[in-house]
């Protein structure tokens, strides 16, 4: 069926993926192939200390979005979006959005970059026995109580913002199991926050006598698959403010970015896994069974049908070598040669395949903001080498390259090494690997595995949201979501896979020697910025 046919038969799915410097929607067909797309660049603001987006810039965001889809319909397909088949919606995972019984937002949105919840995170780490994040909603709730903030007593509902859209476009208060998992950890056996850890958190705020108890407020978890309520016709309004598009469309439930991921890579099975790596990065590996103890550089999340995953999340990726890449296009206007970006990070990435293996002693930190990880609190991207290194382009470049994705590393170190966790397949997506064959080489020498890249993987979590919302709908033989991936949406793609060389390992496993050495150095940096 031609894509024309299947937008004005209303067969199409929708998924929108709010990203953390972009909102990107994604309509499929019904063979879950991509036939246009719309996107809207925003960024975070800083706030009285604290890393937000307002409502007004979600709300003009997620239109805008939705606004650039339905003209890349218009001009390819010459017809209006009206009915669609299903519709998706995910976002950045963890942060704080507290609202009262009006649906008033009461503090501006925390995002998960901040780092000001170092003392709740440590507390409940230690009540729960269980590695709690700076970034989960359950350690900015706590921070929020920790601080005598005055809008606490006034909390009704506390969600992400997957779920905040989904809700006001839905009218349900619902939120994915993935998604759920990074606001509290989720019991994989109830697939539903964990009602231990519930428990003693409700003992625990009991002296402070607020009028709620945390499932109150907390959103109704939700399986892959389940209905999620439909677009009411206020919610087709939000979206579509030209007025076409109308409601009663099934929404799936609302996902984080870890588990649209974790589809758009085919790595919901267990010993499977996938590795994003954008702006931020993080690995998922999706586990046999629990991990023997909590680590501190661990998180225990699930994939969006409630299987347990261990997660290493890194705030920093490839924000760094964005700004050098940034500074090499300066020179080249310097010089006045026509800058093309694309063909500049081509050839900047293909030149670090001819660096040493352990970048020539050159070391460089990526932190451009805290790194939890690594035990810092603020950022201070640096750049170090020794008198004798090998300073040259390629190294140079490398040894970015390599720091991108040097926490990654550490994480999943213990996962590998200590653990002992078995993984079949490793899949990559994200910026970090846009330039064929680079960014995927990197990161199977730091891992020591072999890594797979598919064609579909520049589609991202939007695409992966649309399969969650396609799941809904489409699964006529009532098959699990990992068995419904490799029959139906994958079935026969495996990507290209690129297999770690001795001497990369060795090279990697050398500069991360190098790099654990010299965190004290980034340490002092973060304690005497200015």
């Amino acid at each position: 069926m031609d894509a024309r046919k299947t937008i004005t038969e209303g067969k199409a799915i929708l998924g929108i993926e709010f990203g953390s410097t972009r909102i990107k929607a994604v309509l499929i067909d019904e063979e879950n192939k991509p036939i246009a797309q719309g996107s809207h660049e925003w960024e975070n603001q800083l706030v009285d200390g604290l890393w937000t987006y307002s409502t007004e810039a979600i709300w003009y965001g997620l239109q805008d979005c939705y606004a650039e889809l339905r003209k890349d319909v218009l001009q390819q397909y010459d017809c209006e979006i009206e009915a669609l088949a299903a519709i998706g919606f995910s976002a950045m995972m963890h942060g704080y959005m507290a609202f009262n019984e009006k649906q008033e937002i009461l503090v501006p949105f925390r995002t998960w970059r901040n780092t000001n919840t170092g003392k709740a995170a440590a507390e409940l780490s230690k009540l729960f026995n269980y590695n709690i994040p700076l970034r989960w909603s359950i350690s900015h709730l706590y921070e929020a109580i920790l601080d005598n903030e005055e809008h606490v007593s006034d909390i009704k509902y506390l969600t992400t913002l997957a779920g905040y859209v989904h809700w006001q476009v839905t009218g349900k208060f619902v939120l994915g199991v993935g998604d759920a998992s990074g606001m509290i950890p989720v019991d994989p056996a109830t697939k539903t926050y964990d009602a231990t850890m519930v428990e003693k958190f409700d003992k625990l705020i009991a002296p402070k006598g607020f009028s709620w108890k945390l499932l109150d407020i907390l959103p109704r978890s939700l399986n892959a698959g389940e209905n999620a309520g439909f677009l009411t016709p206020e919610g087709a309004k939000r979206l579509d403010v030209s007025g076409h598009l109308k409601a009663g469309i099934p929404v799936c439930p609302p996902e984080g970015d870890a588990g649209t991921g974790m589809v758009a890579t085919n790595a919901v099975k267990q010993r499977t896994g996938n590795v994003s790596a954008g702006t931020s990065s993080f690995s998922m590996i999706v586990l046999e069974k629990p991990l023997s103890k909590p680590y501190e550089m661990i998180d225990m999340v699930t994939t969006p049908d409630g299987s347990l995953v261990a997660m290493v999340h890194c705030n920093n990726c490839t924000s760094d070598i964005n700004a050098w890449v940034g500074l090499f296009k300066e020179y080249q206007q310097l010089l006045g040669v026509p800058v093309d970006m694309n063909e500049l990070y081509g050839k900047l990435f293909n030149k670090a395949l001819e660096g040493d293996a352990d970048c020539g002693g050159l070391i460089s930190y990526n932190y451009v903001s805290g790194e939890p990880v690594t035990g810092l609190t603020d950022g201070r991207p640096l750049f170090m080498r020794s008198a004798n290194d090998k300073f040259n382009l390629a190294n140079f470049m490398r040894a970015h390259l390599y720091g991108a994705i040097g926490v990654l590393k550490l994480g999943n170190d213990i996962l590998l090494k200590e653990e002992n966790v078995k993984v079949d397949r490793i899949t990559g997506h994200g910026g970090y690997f846009k330039t064929k064959g680079v960014g995927q080489r990197m990161l199977a020498a730091a891992l020591n595995s072999p890594i797979s890249v598919m064609e579909t993987a520049g589609e991202g979590g939007a695409w992966g949201i649309a399969l969650l919302a396609g799941y809904v709908v489409n699964n006529k033989q009532q098959l699990s979501l990992a068995d419904y991936l490799e029959q139906v949406v994958f079935v026969g793609n495996t990507g290209i896979s690129i297999a770690p060389t001795a001497e990369d390992v060795a090279g990697f496993n050398r500069y991360i020697e190098n790099y654990k050495a010299a965190l004290p150095v980034e340490q002092c940096a973060v304690e005497n910025k200015k």
